[in-house]
Parts: C-alpha cells; sequence; structure tokens
C-alpha cells in the first residue's frame, strides 16, 4: 500500500478563478507546487483525489495552486479543509544531512549528558534555519535551531537526535 505524506492544507478559496489557498506543510514548496507536480486530496468521507498543479504563486503567508481542470471557485470550493499528500514513490533523494520532516518529527532529542530533553513535535522555518519544537515533561517546549554548533548527530536507526544545548538557551523555558 502507498505511503502518502502531507504537503499542504487547503484552507479556503482566493478570488473567482480556481485559485485555493494552501497552508504548506512542506520543505519543498518549489518542487511541490511546480506546474505538472501530481498531488492527492485527502477528505474525510470522500475517495482521494489526484489533482495536477496548473499553476503556483505566494501571496503572504500562503502559497496558492490552481489546478488543471478546475478553473473557478465553484470547481475548487468543495476541496476546502481538504489535505494535499505526496505519495512516497514521488520523495526524491536528499543529500547528506538533509532530512523530510516526516523523518525528524517524533525523534527523542539527547542533550550532550545523554539525558533525554523530549520529543521533536514541530518544525518552524522562521527564516535562516528551521527550529525545532522540541516537547518536555513538565515545562513548556524547547526551541532549538537546526545548526551544526547544536545539532550534533541525527541518528534515525536509533530514533534521536544529539544536542549540545548552548548556555542560556533553555534558560527562559524553565
Amino acid at each position: 500500500m502507498t505511503e502518502y505524506l502531507n504537503v499542504g492544507k487547503i484552507v479556503n478559496t482566493h478570488g473567482i478563478r480556481g485559485e485555493v489557498r494552501v497552508i504548506s506543510q512542506t520543505d519543498f514548496p518549489e518542487q511541490r507546487y511546480q506546474k505538472g507536480a501530481v498531488l492527492t486530496l485527502f477528505q474525510q468521507g470522500k475517495a482521494p483525489l489526484k489533482l495536477t498543479i496548473a499553476n503556483h504563486r505566494k501571496h503572504k503567508n500562503f502559497d496558492l495552486l490552481i489546478f488543471e481542470g478546475y478553473p473557478n471557485i465553484n470547481d475548487v470550493e468543495p476541496f476546502r479543509d481538504g489535505i494535499l499528500k505526496v505519495s512516497e514513490e514521488d520523495l526524491t533523494d536528499l543529500e547528506e544531512n538533509e532530512y523530510y520532516y516526516y523523518e525528524i518529527i517524533g525523534l527523542d532529542v539527547i542533550d550532550e549528558e545523554g539525558k533525554l530533553l523530549g520529543k521533536i513535535k514541530e518544525i518552524l522555518s522562521p527564516g535562516a534555519n528551521d527550529v525545532w519544537v522540541v516537547q518536555r515533561k513538565g515545562q513548556k517546549d524547547a526551541l532549538i535551531p537546526y545548526i551544526s554548533s547544536v545539532v550534533k548527530e541525527i541518528d534515525l536507526d536509533a530514533n534521536e537526535v544529539h544536542v549540545e544545548i548552548p548556555e542560556g538557551l533553555l534558560d527562559d523555558a524553565n
């Protein structure tokens, strides 16, 4: 059975020409949303629907997509709240030390003393580098920058990430 990975969520329509607003959940929007790319729309109670991208543009914090064969708002209105996914077969191989979000989310975070800090629950992309949101027991979530001075090793087989926390990084979260 084919595995599917989330690419984005359709949150609304945009204009009257069949554009949909997508909150992106992919590391590679330029690849996932390029013209001719095929995504699968999943909606509760409906069969998955393959959609081919006819156009993509950025608008504020959204990716706006137009699908081939769906030229107006009435065609795409039913897609609202649907999840766009890509099949695992369509994933491309990454360079060494590059990972898909789904590979990182859920990993245990181990500090330099071998103590478990928590689990990665989310990845933020605010700018220069990604920031991993680490859920900790009985404490506020920790924000760990994905930079080489902090993230020392990612071991997917052991389901863990080894980090070296610079002084002061976690002080405000205790």
